[in-house]
């Protein structure tokens, strides 16, 4: 099963430059994982010390925001595509 990953510009530091990568995962907490062990430092960068994802990125499953499916535990299947986008703030 492999789900395509949309790295943000500040993390493709950590990517090789690559803006999309693939990984095998059944969730977004696996996905996470799985970056990590081929991307050594994403994980810190995309979660927080207690292991949640943080709260200025956001992760979309094929354009769904996961805060309002099952956060980390969001289902993947084969073919998704992932989106991890950095919050913007101003006004």
């Amino acid at each position: 099963m492999f789900i395509k990953v949309r790295i943000p510009t500040p993390l493709q530091k950590l990517t090789l430059d690559k803006d999309i990568v693939e990984c095998n995962a059944e969730t977004i907490k696996d996905l996470v994982e799985s970056l990590d062990k081929d991307y050594p430092g994403l994980k810190e960068r995309i979660c927080d010390e207690n292991g949640k994802i943080r709260r200025f990125l956001n992760i979309y499953v094929n354009d769904e925001d996961i805060r309002f499916l099952d956060m980390d535990q969001t289902a993947l299947k084969d073919g998704d595509e992932v989106s991890i986008i950095p919050a913007i703030a101003g006004g």
